[in-house]
Formats: C-alpha cells, sequence, structure tokens
C-alpha cells in the first residue's frame, strides 16, 4: 500500500487529521483538502512541511479537480456538531449532497475506492437499541437536527447507487460518538462542553433529566476502524464506536472526579429531538474487520483533558468558530 495516492476532506477536522497522520506513518501520499469553515489549519501544520502532504483549501460543493493518479478517497468533509449544522444548515445539507455527488464523480473518473463517513444520527433517536446496521432509523426530517441526520442519509443512499450502478468501490461507516485530542472545545458536543467548562470553573451543563446514553470511543481507536474499513471487501455500512454505555448524568459526575474540580450539575431543557440512547451494536465490525475499540473512556479522557488544558486562554473562551462568518457559502 506505500507510495499509494489518497484524498481526504476536512483533512482540517478533528478525525480528518488524525486520518491524514495515520496514512502518511502507513507510507501513503496524502492529499489534505478543507475550506475552514469548522476545520483549523493547526490540526495539519505539522504535516504541511512533510513530503507525503499536498494541503488544498478547496470546498468540495464545489467541481472537485486532482491532477495525476488517485487510489483511494475519504469523505469527511462536514459538519459534525449541532452547533455546527445548526448555524451552517445549508452548507451542511451541500456537502453532504453535492459535495459527495462531487466526490463519487471523482472516484468513477479515478478508479479510486471511497470511503464515506456516515453517523450513528441516521438512526435519529433510536427505537432499536443497541443499534445495528440493519435499523432504518427514527429522523424527523423537518426538525432542526434534521439537516444533518438527512444529509448523512442521502450520502449513504447515493453512495450505494454509485456502487451498485456504476460498480464503483465504496465503503460507508457510521461513526458513534467519538472524542480526543484536536476536538474544538467549543463546537457543542459533550465531552469538550464539560470539559470546557470544568476548565473556566463552571458548573457542567446536563440536558434534560441527564438519563439519555452515549458511548464514546477514543479516536485512535476510530481511525483504526476505519482504516480497516477501507482495505475490507465490504460495501454495505459498518457501525464504528464503542459499546460501553453511560448516562450523560453519570458522565458529568466521571469528568468532575476526573479533573478533581469542585463544580455542580446543572440541568437545563432537552433540545429538540436529541436520542435519548446511542449505544453500538459492533458485532458486524468485529467479524468483518477484527476489530472492537481498546482504550479505556479513563485513559481517552486524560490524553483529551491534557490537550484541552494546553490550549490558549483565547481558544478557551472562545465562543464561536472564527471561521464560520468568512467561509459560508449559502
Amino acid at each position: 500500500m506505500k507510495n499509494k495516492n489518497v484524498l481526504i476532506t476536512g483533512a482540517a477536522g478533528f478525525l480528518g487529521s488524525h486520518l491524514c497522520d495515520r496514512f502518511i506513518n502507513e507510507g501513503f501520499h496524502v492529499i489534505g483538502m478543507d475550506n475552514f469553515i469548522t476545520g483549523d489549519i493547526k490540526n495539519i501544520s505539522h504535516l504541511i512541511d512533510h513530503s507525503n502532504f499536498k494541503f488544498i483549501e478547496h470546498d468540495v460543493t464545489e467541481f472537485v479537480s486532482i491532477e495525476g493518479c488517485l487510489d483511494y478517497i475519504l469523505h469527511f468533509a462536514s459538519p459534525a456538531s449541532p452547533i455546527d449544522y445548526l448555524k451552517i444548515p445549508i452548507q451542511t445539507l451541500k456537502v453532504g449532497s453535492l459535495g459527495t455527488h462531487n466526490l463519487l464523480g471523482l472516484a468513477k473518473a479515478k478508479n479510486a475506492r471511497i470511503l464515506i463517513a456516515s453517523t450513528s444520527e441516521v438512526y435519529g433517536d433510536p427505537l432499536v437499541h443497541p443499534q445495528t446496521e440493519d435499523y432504518y432509523g427514527n429522523v424527523n426530517t423537518i426538525g432542526p437536527r434534521g439537516v444533518y441526520d438527512e444529509a448523512k442519509r442521502f450520502q449513504e443512499s447515493i453512495t450505494m447507487a454509485y456502487h451498485r450502478f456504476h460498480g464503483l468501490e465504496t465503503r460507508i461507516v457510521r461513526i458513534f460518538n467519538t472524542y480526543g485530542p484536536r476536538m474544538r472545545l467549543n463546537d457543542g458536543r459533550v465531552i469538550p462542553a464539560f470539559m470546557g467548562q470544568a476548565l473556566r470553573g463552571e458548573d457542567l451543563t446536563v440536558f434534560g433529566d441527564g438519563l439519555q446514553t452515549r458511548s464514546f470511543c477514543y479516536v485512535d481507536d476510530q481511525v483504526e476502524g476505519i482504516f480497516n474499513l477501507l482495505f475490507s471487501d465490504y460495501a454495505l455500512p459498518v457501525n464504528i464506536g464503542n459499546p460501553n454505555e453511560i448516562t450523560i448524568k453519570d458522565f458529568a459526575e466521571e469528568i468532575i472526579k476526573l479533573i478533581g474540580t469542585n463544580q455542580k450539575v446543572i440541568y437545563k431543557d432537552l433540545p429538540i429531538d436529541d436520542p435519548m440512547q446511542r449505544q453500538p451494536d459492533i458485532s458486524l465490525a468485529k467479524k468483518l474487520l477484527n476489530w472492537e475499540p481498546y482504550v479505556n473512556r479513563r485513559e481517552g479522557l486524560l490524553k483529551t483533558y491534557t490537550y484541552f488544558k494546553s490550549l490558549s486562554t483565547e481558544e478557551l473562551y472562545r465562543s464561536e468558530h472564527k471561521n464560520f462568518s468568512k467561509n459560508i457559502k449559502r
């Protein structure tokens, strides 16, 4: 696999940047692409001068052209947190539809294998627990979260259409809650929200009664699962996540204990369509990919907290992503 060429969209984002690291470490030539709406150049600054890395600033909802041979595409360009896709709903829909269409067309033209990043949000507020890949989901198409959920559901549909109609080599990963260094502290997801509040000396905010559940997968485990899936022979969606489930209330207490702070837990109203349960069934990943997560939550949280603790005061108190206003196309 060495010396193969791979395009990674969303390369300056949380997961995308870790994937760039992994593929470069495996000897690939990596082309990173991002338009910096939610990505940050600092996530890939250590790669800019690497001989096997090339970066292109581009919005994948516009036509995508890559010179020369291309062997693999990983499509990870998308807002990925409620704060992001509620502020930029049109862009969220476009990157999942037009962006995916452009990249599938590129994969077809280059005869490249493409892996698209789907999400556990395709299951919506699930009526089946834990969630298996054959569950069709319970999604509110017209709710505020629908722009993300439906963009990803469409993304899966058009990917399978290209696979069946054109014979394109495609892979689909359904990503469950993932965390680790390079997450944005202000992105609205529960781990950076709790850790940011703890670092600022604020009480930890839990929405609803806190009995809703989540399952958290450390980024190194997630990247390993994605890497294995790309080189598998399986075209249908595969869940990649950690099945170790915990309530948000218990998780808040766990964060306070881990960090050793004196904050309290406070409660606010639950957002519309916030899923009450989230736990992956990873039986398929175990069977097909010989994959399961290995990093325990305490170890992963300590690494993540160390990263957040290293951020500047400006980053710690920034309430909105700096690139939203200048890069959004309606």
